[in-house]
């Protein structure tokens, strides 16, 4: 096969995938529309669950197909979470998936810090969206909001200051 042949083949190939990539989000955004005019139609009070952790915070995400708004701990979360930099954080599963106003979301969360907290908030809220429809894992999990980040601290050893800082050393 001659390089021109090559290219050719290689420009349909990423035109395709394109294609149906375009398809599939439209068909998921379709499918989320039709779900939650369905569930404003009827069942009011529906909701999906999932937990989300990061360090030691746990986040108890409830995602309601009615209204709009997140609230984290009773309080909306820009005023739990002051930091610009974890709002973005917490709504970028819903922006990737394009239904930042399409959901009421209720979080629980407990332990850790704010930072913590807030992975633990994207993680679990990450983890409902799946709950909800099934067809969003795919482009979740390409932007690693799924992954649970398993770094923590490192626990003190004895006859040192902290896990790895030691004693100032004297030769005498």
């Amino acid at each position: 096969m001659t390089e021109k042949t090559k290219k050719t083949i290689e420009k349909t190939e990423e035109e395709a995938v394109k294609k149906m990539e375009k398809e599939t989000v439209k068909k998921v955004e379709e499918e989320t529309a039709k779900k939650t005019e369905e569930d404003a139609a009827g069942k009011s009070d529906r909701y999906y669950e999932a937990v989300g952790r990061r360090k030691s915070a746990t986040a108890r995400v409830r995602i309601f197909t009615k209204g709009s708004g997140i609230l984290v701990n009773d309080k909306d979360y820009k005023e739990y979470f002051p930091q610009d930099e974890l709002h973005g954080g917490i709504e970028a599963p819903l922006k990737k998936m394009k239904s930042l106003e399409k959901f009421r979301i209720s979080v629980k969360v407990v332990g850790g810090g704010l930072r913590g907290q807030a992975e633990a908030v994207r993680h679990g809220l990450s983890r409902a969206l799946i709950v909800f429809n099934p067809d969003f894992k795919k482009r979740l999990k390409r932007a690693g909001y799924l992954k649970r980040d398993p770094r923590v601290k490192e626990r003190k050893k004895y006859g040192l200051k902290k896990a790895r800082k030691s004693p100032r050393w004297s030769k005498r």
